[in-house]
């Protein structure tokens, strides 16, 4: 009874893996829109009885997809190399440095956020609260105490840059890689990008 049980917990974490994975490659080789139940179930080659199942529904599927190929979701303040003691400006960097290479080779996620800009959906709008809480909680415990009266001034700063840094990764995917002279498919042009990057996280430590 005992070995059958650990067989059917088995086969129930592997049948959700192969769920997961098809909506990976529907989105890289088909697209957002072609992520109905019955074009994932085929592409898993599993019966989308078991979606359902074990989601209880292709929005719930989506949703667990989403959180695991998200950055930002899964930042933790214990994800710093080293403790704390610089209010943060360490860490902000190395995140920053990470985002950027993260997105670059990750498709499914560059997908993700073309797909949240174009539409409205539910999956989505969990997205963007989860990265909101798990940014507020960063924000609370490393940079608003070191910051002060000006930690308003600093998160505007860091929107710009994670935006930025998103943008640039999708722009060279999609339109081409030359981006103001710099060529970003070349390890001299990104590490170019992260430079500035963190170039700025320091001068607006310094000047905030």
């Amino acid at each position: 009874m005992e070995e059958t049980t650990k067989t059917r917990v088995k086969n129930k974490e592997k049948s959700k893996q192969q769920f997961m994975d098809a909506v990976g490659t529907i989105l890289k080789t088909k697209g957002y829109k072609y992520l109905k139940v019955n074009e994932i179930a085929a592409t898993a080659g599993l019966d989308k009885k078991l979606i359902y199942n074990y989601f209880g529904g292709t929005e719930q599927l989506l949703d667990e997809y989403i959180k695991t190929q998200d950055f930002w979701s899964n930042v933790k303040e214990e994800d710093s190399a080293e403790e704390i003691t610089d209010g943060g400006q360490a860490f902000v960097k190395q995140m920053l440095s990470q985002q950027f290479d993260f997105v670059a080779a990750n498709k499914e996620l560059q997908k993700i956020l073309l797909w949240r800009l174009s539409e409205e959906r539910t999956s989505l709008r969990k997205l963007t609260e989860g990265q909101e809480k798990n940014g507020e909680i960063l924000f609370k415990s490393i940079t608003d105490p070191h910051f002060n009266d000006k930690s308003e001034e600093f998160r505007a700063v860091i929107a710009i840059l994670i935006s930025g840094a998103y943008y640039l990764n999708m722009y060279s995917e999609i339109n081409g890689s030359i981006f103001c002279g710099l060529d970003l498919k070349t390890e001299a042009g990104r590490s170019k990008i992260k430079d500035a990057l963190s170039l700025l996280v320091d001068k607006t430590y310094e000047n905030l």
